[in-house]
């Protein structure tokens, strides 16, 4: 029988598939038309339980530099994030509609129902605000477009929305703290710096959608090997070399922080990466690049979107090339199977956007010989308390309870209290006020750079004003003012004229604006290493059984902001709290309410202080006369607190006849006491060389400023000097002098007491 007027027989097939007129079936499977869009074929529920990572699997992401080979790749990556960002944008707007239009109708939410919340519910699923919902709308905005399948998939479409949906989610449902986030937003483009990628098939072989990583450790190795090493080497060879220093090559000559150039061991270099790394190139089965089967240097591959004719996005991995990062690559990269996903990361620079991979494997984060080490050695039988302040952290433990007998034997320091109050030390006070006043000079220099470059959207300040009336009085032409010094020009409601994010910004404000925040970046990098070294040296010392009251630092960051941005309390309790949970302990949180350790003894008695006394002192005619630092006595009653229940922090109760028993074991009830009153133990925690203006590295002398030619300080400058600013109201003596050209015979520290040359 032959096939009817209308309908056409698709290829290989003996029956005739209805068509519309005047449509191919290529079009219909494009757009979804035909006689009904639910008779299209779908994949169907899977025939097995989906697998899902179990919870007890840890996992740990690895950050994974990628090159840029050309132009074109560089083109390319960028039309990529421009294309998920206009998604997600619209995605965003689409969410932020719908979440108005459901909190707009409340009768609806509000209206009766047997089951609580069904009409709620009902009402977000006929708006489509849910998790599905946002993917059929991603879906319907990467069918509509023209531009947006020539770059992104269905899968990334999918993961964008994805990621809508967590914070819409947050927003409509109060987390564990009965805390909702607001209402959201589309953002910015410069905020924008991840594309999502979708994990790769645990179940079925050869399985892994979006970005995918590809290639062996042994085979960048192989590639990239160094000239000196021997040829074969493994990568566990390559990582057996880290701290051996370089047996051909002289100590390299670092200028330190003083000035002077101090020599310095290199160590063994592992790879010879060139600076614009090729692209590698993968076998070829028919016809077809087979990416399975390429064991070569590591790379990241897009397939590209579904309209996409240009191939494979090939993008390298640049390995560290020193033999000390080995033994982690080899933990991360050596196991191709513990690879979860891999999401496409960029960060801005001086010079413009760089790219990284970071890959989430099945695996537990490195942790290195000594930091293994410095955990097995730590104290299990010491329980302490941890008192967190603005400016200091104390620390102060005790043997644990079934150590009873053990802690009374005298002469014995394991079985002894010990006590840690950690503070900021004068070098450090140093580099924090040098770091924060270049900071502040670079933003001085910003705020001119923008003023100068949009003179149009400020007024003048008082001291202009009075000038251009005084030059107007006198008959003189009025001068063109570069740098207004006044507030910003703004309409009758306070709304500025124009919006700053428009303003005309030079070349100098961006690269001062790069400079700030990479001054900030290496700030924030360097207070979280040190809260990492603190954490670990306290944890070796009173053990991974800690108790702290819980506070809320929000509050000490209203009063006490500078301070607190200085010490940082916030990142040392977070860091001790990872510390203690690594090394089998935990840190619990006792409630303020119920155990008030700043207004108690060890004794029991309450002993009232307010905030500016800082020495407990228990001389009441009750007391057991116990003097000590307050925040040393407070971390020695927290050591005592027992929960009923750890998990809830207001079952928390001191024992104060264990308090007590302590007072008379330890040597507490009379004389100064020494643990109490300072530190016993104090931490090594070495600092990071290298890195000047931070905390974490040691302060060098003060330099002796030396001012050529005794300047003086200008009436603009708000910095100090050396030497005052002249009486300008004065007019000169001579007949080419000016006012300010002389200065007053000053004295200056280390400098020269002699007239300037033509003083009279």
């Amino acid at each position: 029988m032959s096939p009817s007027a209308g309908s056409r027989v698709a290829p290989g097939h003996g029956e005739p598939v209805e068509v519309a007129a005047g449509r191919s079936p290529r079009s219909l499977a494009r757009t979804g038309g035909g006689k009904d869009a639910q008779e299209r074929r779908v994949r169907g529920k899977n025939k097995r339980p989906a697998w899902r990572r179990p919870t007890e699997v840890p996992v740990s992401v690895v950050r994974l530099p990628l090159v840029i080979p050309d132009e074109a790749t560089r083109i390319r990556v960028e039309k990529l994030f421009a294309a998920a960002w206009q998604l997600k944008r619209a995605l965003r707007g689409d969410a932020r509609a719908r979440t108005d239009a459901y909190h707009a109708a409340s009768a609806r939410r509000a209206a009766p129902s047997p089951v609580p919340g069904a009409a709620a519910a009902e009402w977000r699923e006929e708006l489509g605000l849910s998790r599905a919902g946002l993917e059929r709308a991603a879906y319907g905005h990467l069918d509509a477009s023209g531009h947006l399948k020539h770059h992104l998939s269905k899968a990334v479409a999918m993961h964008l929305a994805d990621e809508v949906w967590c914070g819409v989610e947050r927003h409509l449902f109060p987390g564990a703290t009965g805390r909702r986030h607001g209402r959201p937003r589309r953002g910015s483009w410069w905020g924008f710096t991840r594309i999502p990628g979708r994990a790769r098939s645990h179940t079925t072989a050869r399985k892994w959608e979006t970005f995918r990583l590809h290639g062996t450790l042994d085979g960048h190795l192989g590639t990239y090997r160094h000239p000196n090493l021997p040829g074969g080497i493994t990568p566990q060879q390559a990582a057996a070399l880290a701290g051996q220093p370089a047996p051909t090559r002289r100590a390299a000559r670092v200028r330190g922080r003083a000035g002077r150039r101090t020599a310095q061991p290199q160590g063994m270099s592992v790879l010879a990466q060139p600076r614009r790394m090729p692209a590698p190139v993968p076998p070829t089965v028919r016809g077809r690049a087979a990416w399975w089967e390429h064991d070569g240097p590591l790379a990241l591959v897009y397939a590209g979107g579904p309209a996409s004719g240009r191939g494979d996005l090939v993008l390298p991995v640049r390995l560290p090339q020193g033999a000390g990062r080995w033994p982690h690559l080899l933990h991360a990269l050596g196991d191709p199977g513990c690879r979860h996903k891999v999401d496409l990361v960029r960060r801005p620079t001086t010079r413009g956007w760089v790219y990284e991979a970071h890959l989430l494997i099945l695996k537990p984060a490195y942790v290195s010989p000594a930091t293994a080490a410095r955990r097995a050695t730590a104290p299990r039988d010491r329980r302490g308390g941890v008192d967190g302040n603005v400016s200091n952290l104390a620390t102060v433990s005790f043997p644990a309870p079934s150590d009873s007998a053990r802690a009374e034997q005298p002469d014995t320091a394991s079985s002894s209290v010990v006590s840690t109050q950690l503070t900021l030390s004068p070098a450090e006070h140093g580099d924090l006020a040098r770091a924060a006043r270049k900071a502040r000079g670079r933003q001085r220099a910003m705020e001119r750079s923008r003023r100068a470059a949009n003179a149009a959207q400020y007024e003048l300040s008082k001291r202009q004003r009075r000038r251009e009336k005084r030059r107007a009085a006198q008959g003189l032409p009025a001068r063109a003012v570069p740098v207004p010094g006044g507030a910003r020009r703004t309409r009758a409601d306070g709304v500025p004229l124009q919006a700053p994010r428009r303003d005309a910004l030079s070349r100098s404000h961006q690269r001062t604006r790069a400079r700030h925040a990479r001054a900030a970046d290496r700030a924030a990098k360097s207070k979280a290493g040190r809260a990492r070294q603190v954490a670990g040296a306290l944890v070796a010392v009173h053990g991974p059984h800690l108790i702290i009251e819980d506070c809320d630092i929000r509050t000490w960051q209203q009063r006490w902001g500078s301070a607190c941005a200085r010490f940082t309390p916030g990142l040392l309790i977070t860091a001790l709290v990872r510390e203690c949970t690594a090394t089998g302990g935990r840190l619990l949180r006792a409630s303020t309410y119920t155990t008030a350790l700043s207004q108690h003894c060890l004794c029991g008695q309450r002993v009232s202080k307010i905030l500016a006394d800082r020495i407990h002192r228990c001389d009441n005619d009750e007391g057991c006369g116990l003097v000590g630092d307050r925040d040393l006595v407070a971390a020695a009653l927290a050591a005592f607190i027992t929960f009923g229940d750890p998990d809830d922090l207001r079952t928390a109760r001191v024992d104060y006849t264990a308090s007590r028993h302590a007072i008379g074991v330890h040597g507490l009830s009379s004389g100064p006491q020494g643990a109490l009153t300072a530190s016993t133990v104090n931490l090594d925690t070495p600092a990071r060389p290298g890195r000047p203006g931070t905390p974490a590295t040691p302060t060098r002398p003060p330099r002796r400023r030396r001012w050529k030619n005794n300047p003086v300080a200008s009436a603009r400058r708000t910095r100090q000097r050396a030497v005052p600013t002249p009486d300008e109201t004065h007019p000169a003596t001579r007949w080419d002098g000016h006012a300010g050209q002389t200065q007053p015979h000053t004295r200056l520290p280390g400098g020269s007491t002699k007239d300037p040359p033509g003083r009279t």
